[in-house]
């Protein structure tokens, strides 16, 4: 295996953001490129991340399945500048890292054995998909973290609404003029904590896709250049008295 990817600062940032969702993870690369499909411990978020085949300028392998501990590879990673150029080459059990700008820089990273049972990214249908700017996602969420720990997403008549209430509240009121809306009426309610995490990756993408239907789990979809990144959430269902 060897894949040379060229400006690999936004791989960097996107193995920063699952890291803060889970600790190790298959990095599987085949024809189709590299991806990584992951549950966090809690078993409430799932991430699934592709990096195409056509993002990278060498891609030399057959199908491959390398565990890694993120942490390690975030350091690493991290140590790439704005015109560095990343190698990647499986060598026995280890993962050879080559960093290349004006010097040439290696890094070994040992190949671990992840004994959690890898699960498929569910099919799942939506009665409702709202495509918004990324900048007023990141503005609504983080405006219902000043209220609450958890947030609704509700489409009604047309209109999508993020809302958070407990003593005081918070409400953000999207139009088709401000959101592209399509689907039926829908409502549910999601984890802030998780949202908040996600952020990282609205961050890096003009777009924000997000798919839900009454007390469903949340997809959101991130499309930054060359590569895609999917967050499933589980609703969070309050008990009634």
């Amino acid at each position: 295996m060897l894949l040379k990817l060229e400006n690999p600062l936004l791989l960097s940032k996107i193995i920063d953001i699952i890291s803060e969702l889970v600790l190790e993870v298959r990095i599987r690369v085949n024809e189709f490129g590299l991806s990584i499909t992951a549950i966090d411990p809690a078993s409430v978020a799932m991430i699934d991340f592709k990096l195409p085949k056509t993002a990278f300028s060498q891609f030399e392998t057959d199908e491959e399945v390398l565990g890694v501990n993120l942490d390690n590879l975030k350091k690493i990673l991290k140590r790439c500048g704005s015109g560095s150029i990343l190698i990647l080459e499986k060598k026995e059990n280890m993962l050879n890292i080559q960093i290349q700008d004006r010097i040439k820089r290696n890094f070994n990273l040992n190949l671990i054995e992840i004994d959690s049972e890898e699960k498929p990214v569910p099919n799942l249908e939506y009665t409702s998909k709202i495509e918004l700017n990324s900048v007023d996602f990141i503005a609504s969420v983080e405006d219902c973290l000043v209220i609450s720990d958890a947030c609704s997403f509700i489409l009604k008549d047309n209109k999508f609404q993020i809302e958070a209430k407990a003593i005081n509240s918070a409400l953000s009121e999207f139009s088709g003029d401000e959101a592209s809306i399509q689907g039926e009426n829908a409502k549910a309610r999601y984890s802030l904590e998780y949202l908040q995490k996600f952020l990282k990756a609205a961050k890096i993408s003009e777009k924000t896709v997000l798919k839900f239907s009454n007390d469903c789990p949340l997809r959101i979809e991130f499309k930054p250049e060359h590569m895609e990144i999917n967050f499933i959430l589980a609703p969070r269902v309050e008990n009634e008295d």
